[in-house]
């Protein structure tokens, strides 16, 4: 179903629309310099487009949140944490629910590694949940920079990482990109060049005008127009727009963002006398406190699917969060492994780490329970269904040692397996614990352990599958669930 929305106005006065679908397929960048109009143009394609398809908007500074009134949900990021964020947006995808994740409180780092949170949560949503959304990210250079800035690297990386993933390889998971940036130079180029569809407003700068007339096709003297251009004016091309650039002026919109541009205002009359002004600041009274920050609303009733804040651990007092014996310090250690396991996904580990430190203060354990290394052990062995206090497992965690840290739970599931002489665990299972939804990305890890000579695979005849680790003298039983060859299932199909 093709559906057109009507953008604005082009030359003698004809209307100028978008192909909705096409651009589902196809993406979207604006540009234009501050003032050019950009958040204008992405409000009337958000508002004509509301009711249509699912929105998600990524706001740097909170000026979508009025978009309320079509039904999106706000989400003031500022007091959750990274797993609460990661469980919105996996709840925005699994609903279809519009929403605009406002990061306006926070610093520069802390919006980068949140809106990586966010997109990483709805990229990595299940195949059946990849309904078509449009993802609008404003302010695109902040999230995928062209080149290192005051932030860490670590969460330029991020950021950059999930922005990638959403242009390069969202379209097969349903999630059209539309970007926004100020300057094209501080754009990312492996971000900018996925898009197909370009709006290009007004900007001055040589090197902005060279990028953009690149983009569009068009020669450099050519590009002397974009300088011309009006505010809310922007120049149209692509597969979803037009075959030729063309000029179009956005039209109205009916909502309005909190922020706005300076007005003048008269100043005071010439006679006013400011001779005193600075007198008597010693008697002045106080300036008055600053309003209280109001709490953020949970994301149970934000989300309406999140557990209820009653089922939540309760949490101890300073008195009660005392040091325990080393039994007690175990049970509790176990208990907060077992509870990232269960909910924490394919979340980073430094974000695991800190959902597992949470935990731990929560159930009353002071102190740092567990070093980085040792909670990356930990958590593989939790992963593999392995106990902390179980013995025999000398020889397969010195096995894990020798392989890359994220392979370990998966050589530690099949270790677990091949003790125990259990059926050897499914494509889906393993790749489950190692924290993808790709089979073939899974294949790939045991091909290398096999190439190191860890395992031994073999399948026999019916399509069953064993492993066995040499060196520890372990097989596994052969798979319950068939795992056939690419090949045998082509051979079949003909």
């Amino acid at each position: 179903m093709s559906v057109m929305i009507e953008m604005g106005s082009g030359a003698g006065g004809a209307a100028v629309t978008m192909d909705l679908e096409e651009l589902l397929a196809t993406r979207l960048l604006v540009q234009g310099n501050s003032g050019s109009g950009k958040s204008h143009l992405l409000r009337r394609l958000l508002e004509e487009s509301a009711g249509v398809v699912q929105q998600i908007i990524i706001d740097p500074e909170g000026d979508f949140v009025s978009l309320d009134e079509f039904g999106h949900l706000p989400i003031d990021a500022t007091g959750y944490s990274h797993n609460e964020i990661a469980k919105m947006a996996s709840r925005v995808r699994a609903h279809r629910a519009s929403c605009v994740l406002s990061l306006e409180g926070l610093e520069m780092d802390a919006q980068m590694r949140c809106a990586a949170t966010f997109l990483n949560a709805l990229f990595d949503a299940p195949r059946d949940q990849w309904y078509p959304a449009l993802v609008v990210v404003d302010e695109a250079q902040v999230f995928a920079p062209s080149a290192a800035g005051e932030v860490s690297d670590e969460a330029r990386r991020l950021s950059l990482g999930a922005m990638t993933n959403l242009m390069c390889r969202g379209r097969k998971r349903g999630l059209a990109g539309i970007i926004a940036t100020q300057r094209l130079a501080k754009l990312a180029k492996n971000v900018a060049a996925e898009a197909s569809n370009f709006l290009m407003g007004r900007t001055f700068l040589d090197i902005d005008m060279a990028r953009a007339s690149d983009l569009l096709g068009m020669e450099r003297r050519q590009a002397e127009q974009i300088r011309d251009l009006q505010r809310g004016e922007f120049l149209a091309l692509g597969p979803a727009l037009s075959r030729r650039p063309v000029n179009v002026k956005i039209g109205p919109v009916r909502t309005s963002a909190r922020s706005s541009s300076p007005k003048l205002v008269p100043l005071p009359a010439a006679d006013a006398d400011f001779g005193d002004l600075f007198s008597g600041l010693a008697d002045a009274p106080p300036p008055p406190p600053p309003p209280p920050v109001p709490r953020p609303t949970p994301a149970e009733d934000m989300l309406r699917a999140l557990e209820s804040a009653a089922d939540a651990p309760r949490q101890p007092t300073r008195g009660e969060m005392l040091e325990v014996d080393e039994e007690t310090r175990a049970r509790i250690i176990d208990s907060a492994l077992a509870g990232v396991v269960a909910e924490g996904g394919s979340q980073p580990l430094p974000v695991l780490y800190q959902d597992f430190g949470v935990r731990c203060r929560m159930l009353g354990l002071a102190g740092q329970a567990l070093d980085l290394p040792s909670f990356r052990r930990r958590l593989a062995m939790a992963k593999a269904g392995i106990p902390a206090d179980e013995e025999g497992w000398e020889g397969a965690l010195a096995l894990a040692d020798i392989v890359p840290e994220d392979m370990h739970p998966v050589l530690l599931l099949l270790a677990r397996a091949a003790r125990d002489g259990a059926p050897c665990p499914t494509d889906d299972e393993l790749a489950h614990i190692y924290g993808t939804s790709s089979t073939a990305r899974l294949r790939r890890v045991l091909a290398f352990l096999e190439e190191q000579h860890i395992i031994v695979t073999r399948i026999d005849l019916s399509g069953k599958r064993s492993v066995t680790l040499p060196s520890l003298g372990w097989t596994t039983a052969p798979s319950v669930a068939e795992h056939e060859k690419p090949q045998a299932r082509v051979a079949r199909r003909r």
